[in-house]
């Protein structure tokens, strides 16, 4: 099963085709295909009339630096504000977390966008592709706001992904562009990094997402392709029976695992139920790869088209005006 991205705001002939795929199970959007609030609403329309099965399409939509739609919609912040206003008002920053977690999902689901892959739940120590995105260095602090989060987006019908399993925060290296490595042991990362990730299973999360580090004093091989983590860990281990996504096979830390197809060999092998595929041109190959292979096609079906009300409906909510100003005053 694979998540693919595609060039532009509108479908060429060659995307359209690719959706027919079998294998291809939605599209992720990202800044490339983003417009206006209109044209996102019909590209995600011609998506689910191109294919034959319902399609997945997402985004990462966090606030802050990670926002794919901006014109026309809230200018979410970083998720490291709402752990500063932690450090002064408990209370008053989990309430907001809910709230930017609500104003965040209504949005996405307004634009006929299923899902934001939210709510990172990192530890913010230090990682240069984590950096404010992450709510605090303080595990328990995170584990708070973890379920705030879902609490928040789970109100708006919208699935919640905690990412990046078992965690990417305590290690200084971008896998988009590196190699990462976390020598500590199993026991150090339950103690911290996990905690979260715990948290979040226990508040209902949807899916994790994995990581492309390596965590050498576990297992050899990065998380995302390690049967260990994926099936011992977060499911014999940590009791989750969610969607296991990997993290974007493109990202260089991802070429460990050789060749496209071997990438897409090591992810499905180890127990991810869909490989995110967000480069186009990696998009032909990857379909080639997975030719043969048994399909879990009810994978995604509890993620798709969970109730959005349209922008008239979220504008027309009270609570809406409100929200919004009280998340772009922080940011």
């Amino acid at each position: 099963m694979l998540v693919i991205g595609v060039a532009g705001t509108e479908l060429n002939e060659q995307e359209r085709d690719w959706l027919q795929h079998e294998a291809c199970a939605g599209v992720i959007l990202f800044a490339r295909n983003f417009a206006s609030r209109a044209q996102v609403a019909e590209l995600s329309q011609a998506i689910r009339e191109a294919a034959p099965r319902p399609q997945l399409v997402c985004v990462d939509q966090e606030g802050g630096r990670v926002q794919r739609f901006r014109e026309g919609y809230s200018a979410l912040p970083p998720l490291q504000s709402l752990g500063k206003l932690y450090a002064q008002d408990r209370e008053a920053a989990l309430k907001l977390a809910e709230e930017h977690a609500q104003l965040m999902a209504g949005e996405v689901q307004a634009s006929g966008v299923d899902l934001s892959f939210a709510p990172v739940v990192d530890l913010g120590r230090g990682n240069l592709a984590i950096g404010n995105r992450a709510f605090d260095a303080d595990p328990q602090v995170v584990a708070e706001f973890t379920r705030a989060y879902i609490r928040g987006m789970h109100a708006r019908g919208m699935a919640a992904t905690l990412k990046h399993f078992p965690g990417h925060g305590s290690v200084l290296a971008d896998t988009h562009f590196d190699q990462a490595a976390d020598p500590r042991s199993l026991e150090d990362l339950r103690k911290t990094d996990l905690i979260p990730f715990v948290a979040g299973i226990e508040a209902k999360a949807d899916a994790v997402m994995m990581a492309h580090v390596s965590y050498p004093a576990v297992a050899p091989e990065p998380a995302g392709y390690s049967r260990l983590w994926i099936e011992d860990i977060l499911r014999k281990e940590m009791g989750f029976r969610g969607v296991v996504f990997s993290d974007d096979i493109g990202m260089a830390a991802a070429f460990s695992a050789g060749g496209v197809r071997a990438r897409i060999d090591a992810h499905l092998d180890a127990g991810c139920d869909v490989v995110l595929v967000c480069h186009p041109q990696l998009v032909e190959e990857s379909l080639q790869a997975v030719a043969g292979r048994p399909l879990n096609t009810a994978a995604l079906v509890g993620l798709i088209g969970r109730g959005a009300m349209g922008w008239d409906g979220l504008i027309a909510d009270a609570r809406y005006a409100d929200t919004r100003t009280r998340l772009e005053g922080l940011a």
